[in-house]
């Protein structure tokens, strides 16, 4: 490794053109006097302390297409050499270079390596710079990986052309159609969500095996994103269409003045084939600037705002009016209907906004409609409203000049006209969502703080002679397990036992799933709840536990949740089952009105006092299993996000209405009843998973009814080999009867319908090389980005349960560098589970995580406590698992202490699982014996296995002093 001297005032390690490591100081914090060590990344067994891991070994030739360059510097910054701007604009160093085509390389690029420190450093996408007023964070250093600027820890600034697209459907040959009497009547839609705001089609021709159209569609592309168009061949038919198959063409292949005819085979068997030209020229358009993370690109958003002027022309009508309708194809907003009014009513004028992506090319659509009051002919003489459209027109977007109101006057056809002032502005500036994969300021405070309470409990805790460097303290987290009440119930014991044994202050995370978060979420009412003893707590849970649930269904109560539901829903949100649910939890956990917001618990956290809460949800897709697909969504006091996109929001702006990465509509935070009933809301199930979690084994008669998805590449000689470029895929549907068994057993009975804080987003050209994506696999959903989060208008956020029935996705995040998780599982069968499934999960992203090794014995009986550890790779995390079991305390009062009395025996003699346990998924009431067992047993099974745990605290130090 060269360590080198930047001229701009900051000590930096640049890697060798061989690329043995990096390692760079973050400044963070503007009007910090000082820097502060917070990043390195180095290829050494000795550490796992890597915010973002190596790019995996079939994505290492991923280069760069554009990077922000070293250049001249004018106002410093802080001494760094950086420009000096107000809130609210981004900190730059230099502009942009000139950037390649898709999947091409820069003159950059080729530059002969190591002739400059800034040859070396644009290489390795140095001057990653990025300054963003929800953080305010400025950075300087180098990406996380060296081969690739994806995953990078904070957003930066890229420069990419726009392409002109020419893409000419020939022909198809041999084409089957769905009639049995005639043949096909084919016609082909096109797809680039990326580029148009819908579908755009060929014409129909009848009555055709080898249809022939000729015609020619045209696109603006970027360069900066994933662009990924979409064919599909349709057999037209009177009463709709059927689709006979779709493809998926990763526009990356193709190369600038390069005109590529494609083949596409739908059916080998039978030779049916789609025939394509394409034809990519680099577009007149200036080359534009996006801010990007390496997996999500924002462009700058366009603002079209306008008044509408009234209609000289029109007559006036006492029995009608006449309205227009303003729609932008692509738009965050929906269709606007403005009356329309004349020159002699004295009003304010009615005005419009909207917010659209300008690479979408879209349009001002401009309707007239009358809307006429006709007396009916019946006896009854009502009159009758009847709405006619009498004329339409529109403007062009690109047309309009920027930063300038401009008077248009739109003929809408026959004689009709409409004034409008329109003024269309670019928004470029700093976002109002954290783009990054580093924590936020909050977490990053939290564990400076909590970082001293750890290093005194461990010197307590383990007999240490002094306190152990407070940079060298083990990250602990627990995580508790999915599981209802009996979840919520258990993690009390857990947490007792932990806190008995002074273990409690050496945790750094505390995080869960489903009924684990009611728990979490309840004592975290109490800012100082681990200083104090838990047995407060407990006893307030067993009175809410044990207590009668069926006031919640009082008229009182029904009452209140018909209000509550009814304002949820008048202020914008999509109410559903599980609203209704988190109210429900709401009476079950407190029996009163829970005033609480999840933000509130910052104040626990603020001095490092208590562990740092994480709750646990998954967004899904209505119609797949969580297990097939699932994206981890983390609830913190300061933030929520997906760490697969690295994308979050402030907590108090959740449920806000985000597009483009800017804030459009600010909403109140809701009540943290609504997120309880999202994070435990397991009965948000298809029939398909109920089977599965129910029987062990899914519905496997509809493999039959589910479409085939086939790799249809037979183009690799045309361009070199290119790991970030999706392979072309061709999906052939069942039919109409398949797909009707399809959503009938696969759709979910709800879900929570959130506003999507992504939308609008698009997904950087080199996404595929993300961690978290695992789009190698062709069949899997993330290969499909235009399927993807940011492309949806909602999330549809579910119990963390139905992926993994444990928060480890979470815990695993390489930035939150955790060296020992304390597993808490309280599912009633099946003790190994989610460590299985965790071990797959890592496996497939190639996160470091031990291997699960149990003898059949176990699995028959298991014990108390397993250690799980990787002795040769210290960049695992050590896995410390509890089970749920009735062992030894059947027979022991407390470690080494023997029940005695009949009375202690029959405490202790029980069964947890079994068809008459009273601990059953659905069972909210407990006896208030049967709650004191279970919480009893787990605070049992933590104390007597004290040493195992004192001794994976000592490897975990061990590993991270050695780690130095």
């Amino acid at each position: 490794m060269i360590t080198r001297q930047l001229s701009l005032g900051t000590r930096m390690l640049v890697p060798d053109p061989l690329g043995e490591g990096v390692n760079c100081l973050l400044l963070r914090k503007l009007g910090s006097s000082h820097f502060r060590p917070h990043l390195q990344i180095q290829q050494s067994s000795s550490t796992r302390h890597t915010p973002v891991p190596p790019v995996r070994p079939e994505l290492q030739g991923v280069q760069p297409e554009s990077r922000v360059a070293l250049g001249s510097r004018q106002g410093s910054l802080l001494g760094t050499g950086l420009p000096s701007h107000a809130p609210g604009a981004l900190a730059r160093v230099a502009g942009g270079q000139g950037a390649a085509p898709p999947g091409g390389s820069t003159a950059a690029e080729e530059r002969e390596e190591g002739s400059s420190l800034e040859a070396l450093a644009a290489q390795a996408a140095v001057s990653l710079v990025a300054y963003q007023t929800s953080t305010n964070w400025v950075t300087l250093g180098l990406p996380p990986r060296t081969c690739s600027p994806v995953s990078c820890l904070l957003a930066l600034r890229e420069t990419h052309p726009y392409y002109d697209l020419q893409v000419k459907v020939l022909r198809a040959r041999n084409i089957r159609g769905t009639d049995l009497l005639s043949k096909a009547d084919c016609y082909v839609q096109l797809w680039l969500p990326t580029a148009s705001p819908s579908p755009t089609q060929t014409r129909t021709v009848a009555n055709c095996s080898d249809p022939e159209w000729n015609e020619v569609f045209h696109y603006q592309i970027h360069g900066a994103v994933k662009n990924v168009l979409e064919l599909t061949l349709y057999d037209k038919d009177v009463l709709g269409s059927d689709q006979l198959s779709l493809l998926l063409f990763d526009l990356r292949s193709l190369r600038p003045g390069q005109p590529h005819r494609h083949t596409f085979l739908l059916d080998r068997q039978d030779s049916q084939e789609l025939q394509v030209e394409f034809v990519l020229e680099k577009s007149q358009v200036p080359a534009s600037e996006v801010i990007t993370n390496g997996v999500l690109v924002v462009q700058p958003c366009l603002r079209i705002q306008g008044t509408l002027g009234g209609d000289e022309r029109a007559p006036h009508r006492d029995y009608g009016y006449r309205q227009i309708q303003l729609a932008v194809p692509g738009a965050y907003e929906k269709p606007q209907l403005l009356p329309l009014k004349y020159p002699v009513e004295q009003s304010l004028p009615s005005t419009f906004t909207f917010h659209v992506n300008p690479v979408l090319s879209s349009s001002l659509d401009i309707e007239l409609w009358e809307k006429l009051m006709v007396l009916q002919s019946s006896p009854s003489a009502e009159l009758e409203a009847q709405n006619s459209k009498l004329g339409e027109g529109g403007i062009v977007l690109s047309s309009l000049p920027l930063g300038r109101e401009e008077q248009r006057i739109v003929a809408l056809g026959e004689g009709q006209e409409v004034t409008l002032s329109v003024k269309a502005e670019m928004s470029s500036g700093d976002l109002d969502l954290r783009l990054g994969f580093d924590l936020c300021d909050g977490e990053q405070e939290f564990l400076d703080k909590r970082k001293q309470v750890v290093s005194k409990a461990l010197q307590k805790v383990l007999g240490l002679s002094e306190a152990p460097d407070s940079g060298q303290v083990p990250v602990v987290a627990v995580l508790g397990s999915g599981g209802g009440t009996r979840a919520m119930s258990s993690l009390y014991g857990s947490l007792a036992g932990l806190q008995e044994l002074g273990f409690l202050d050496t945790v750094t995370y505390l995080s869960g799933v489903s009924g684990s978060t009611w728990c979490i979420s309840t004592i975290y009412k109490n800012p100082t709840w681990s200083q104090v003893a838990l047995q407060g707590p407990m006893e307030c849970a067993q009175a809410r536990v044990c207590s009668s649930k069926m006031g919640a269904l009082s008229k009182e109560q029904l009452q209140y949740y018909a209000q509550e539901l009814g304002v949820r829903e008048s202020s914008g949100h999509s109410v559903s089952l599980i609203d209704l649910w988190g109210l429900l939890i709401e009476y079950f956990l407190y029996q009163e009105e829970n005033a609480a917001k999840l933000s509130d618990q910052q104040e626990a956290v603020s001095q490092g006092q208590n562990p740092y809460p994480i709750y646990a949800s998954v967004n899904v897709r209505t119609n797949i299993s969580g297990e097939d697909f699932a994206e981890w969504c983390e609830f913190t006091p300061y933030e929520v996000g997906f760490p697969k996109y690295g994308a979050y929001v402030p907590t108090e702006l959740f449920s806000s209405e985000f597009f483009m990465g800017r804030l459009l509509k600010l909403r109140p935070e809701p009540r943290i009843c609504y997120l309880q009933g999202v994070w435990g809301s397991a009965f948000a199930a298809s029939l398909d998973e109920i089977f599965l979690k129910t029987a062990g084994l899914s519905l496997g008669f509809l493999d039959s009814h589910r479409g085939s998805v086939d790799i249809t590449d037979d183009c690799q000689k045309l361009q070199q080999p290119d790991p970030a470029r999706l392979r072309t895929r061709l999906f052939t549907p069942q039919g109409p009867f398949s797909q009707a068994v399809l959503d009938i057993c696969t759709s979910r009975f709800t879900s929570a319908e959130t506003f999507n804080f992504t939308r609008g987003l698009c997904l950087h050209k080199d996404y595929v090389a993300g961690r978290e994506f695992v789009a190698w696999k062709d069949t899997h959903p993330d290969a499909f980005p235009n399927e993807l989060t940011p492309m949806k208008d909602c999330l549809y956020l579910v119990d963390g349960g139905f992926a993994i029935n444990s928060p480890f996705p979470l815990a695993l995040l390489p930035q939150r560098a955790v060296d020992l998780i304390l597993s808490f599982d309280y599912s009633l069968d099946a003790p190994f589970e989610v460590l299985q499934m965790t071990e797959k999960y890592c496996r497939d992203r190639g996160i470091p995580f031990p291997k699960i090794e149990v003898c059949p014995g176990d699995l028959e009986e298991p014990r108390e406590c397993y250690l799980f550890a990787e002795a040769e790779d210290p960049r695992s995390p050590i896995v410390l698992h509890f089970p749920l079991v009735n062992h030894t305390f059947r027979t022991h009062l407390a470690p080494v202490v023997e029940r005695q009395t009949a009375e202690e025996k029959a405490f202790g003699d029980f069964v947890i699982s079994g068809p008459d346990t009273p601990y059953g998924m659905m069972n909210f009431t407990y006896k208030p014996e049967e709650f004191d067992r279970l919480v009893a047993l787990s605070r049992y099974n933590v104390l007597n296995n004290a040493e195992t745990l004192r001794g994976a605290l000592c490897l975990a130090l061990d590993r991270r002093q050695a780690g130095g």
